[in-house]
């Protein structure tokens, strides 16, 4: 066998097209991953585009993708605990108690805006340590658990931040987060970057598997992944690099939140597919019994993931100030449900134990998409709340179909 998997380029399961068939044979079998949403994306797109003139400009292009950032972060957040088959409601309001304490520690105490951003992170951290150990240690329903954060942490959001309920934020660096963009050089050195991380770590698992005995796929296919993101990334920095001002001072470049939110997901996506904590939470996912009689510490494992949670909820706190430019008592009160859809949409499954960051990452594409274009088309809120709630059911159905037709059981 290791005579047989020396060269990294060698493929051993099969050409191309063999793969192709395994692939179908896995949609066959229930396995559809982020295909329905990709699926969306794609009409949404056809959609949107003939409805509305605005869809494809350049500015609302952009857009998209700031509006879609703060939204990626929370649903990627949920995915540690969904993998789980948990959930956590609270995961909005505990990044907007973590701003509070931020914005309160500059405001009050005239701490320094870094360590005061630190002490919000550590604020989630120990909230969701506090969360994880009462449904790990003590036995109470994720569910019921988060519930009671939730509603008690929108009272400790206004207690935190008094009667006003808003506080200004003047840190530049906070701001520029999500309304300053790179250069242009910097919208394409960062496709670059990400195409040779994704080369070295393709040929870094063919390595590892060839170390171990193991068979390797067509080096063709990581090839094709990596012109396919030179590709749509290139067009992507290509048409945000344009200028896309309505005055005279030219707006153009990545928006900063773009590389923050690639860099965090990537950095997400290691941890859980190429680290033993990822697959142990992979396994305690799928079935918890037979993981804890593998010897994996399942407890342990639950409070890690939201502690992860609560940390990552935290970043798209601080997306969503840098946004709006403050930090208010209302704060991550209706984000988490959208939350929930995007990961639910982007082929996450509810049951545990399957699914991937980037397809969260879809998923807040596909509800943003949805929104923006609505908005453009000026339907209403409840017009809005009906298709986001028709999409999250469709695509509940199909993660439950899936699980049916390939032997999981539906309940836990």
């Amino acid at each position: 066998m290791s005579n047989q998997v020396t060269s990294l380029a060698s493929g051993h399961e099969g050409t191309l097209r063999d793969q192709a068939n395994q692939y179908i044979q896995r949609l066959k079998g229930g396995e559809m991953g982020s295909l329905p949403a990709i699926g969306a994306t794609i009409a949404l797109a056809v959609i949107f585009g003939f409805s509305s003139p605005f869809f494809f400009t350049k500015l609302n292009f952009t857009n998209m993708f700031v509006q879609a950032a703060e939204l990626t972060m929370l649903s990627s957040a949920l995915v540690f605990v969904i993998l789980l088959a948990e959930i956590d409601l609270s995961a909005g309001v505990t990044a907007g108690v973590s701003m509070a304490v931020f914005i309160v520690m500059i405001k009050t105490f005239a701490w320094a805006w870094v360590p005061a951003l630190i002490v919000g992170f550590l604020t989630g951290l120990v909230i969701g340590w506090v969360i994880g150990f009462i449904v790990a240690k003590i036995g109470v329903p994720s569910f019921v658990v988060t519930l009671a954060f939730f509603l008690g942490f929108q009272g400790m959001q206004l207690v935190l931040l008094g009667e006003g309920g808003v506080y200004r934020i003047e840190v530049p660096e906070i701001l520029a987060i999500m309304n300053n963009n790179l250069p242009a050089f910097g919208g394409w050195l960062m496709i670059v970057i990400c195409a040779v991380v994704m080369l070295a770590l393709g040929f870094w698992d063919r390595g590892r598997r060839a170390r171990s005995g193991l068979v390797n796929r067509p080096v063709s296919i990581l090839y094709i992944k990596v012109a396919a993101l030179l590709a749509i990334g290139g067009f992507a920095v290509w048409f945000m690099n344009l200028d896309r001002s309505q005055g005279v001072i030219p707006i153009a470049g990545v928006p900063i939140v773009v590389p923050f939110t690639i860099a965090i997901l990537f950095i997400g996506s290691f941890v859980l597919d190429r680290t033993k904590f990822g697959r142990h939470l992979y396994a305690v996912g799928g079935n918890p019994e037979a993981a804890r009689r593998a010897g994996i510490k399942v407890a342990r494992i639950r409070i890690y993931a939201f502690m992860i949670c609560a940390f990552l909820a935290v970043i798209s706190g601080v997306f969503h100030s840098s946004r709006i430019g403050n930090v208010d008592g209302s704060a991550g009160h209706t984000i988490v449900l959208s939350g929930v859809a995007a990961a639910v949409v982007g082929g996450v499954s509810l049951f545990g134990g399957r699914g991937k960051l980037a397809h969260a990452a879809i998923g807040a594409l596909v509800i943003t998409m949805i929104d923006n274009g609505l908005g453009l088309l000026q339907m209403s809120a409840g017009v809005n709340f009906l298709v986001e709630g028709g999409v999250l059911l469709f695509a509940a159905t199909l993660d439950a179909l899936a699980r049916k037709r390939s032997g999981g059981p539906l309940a836990r």
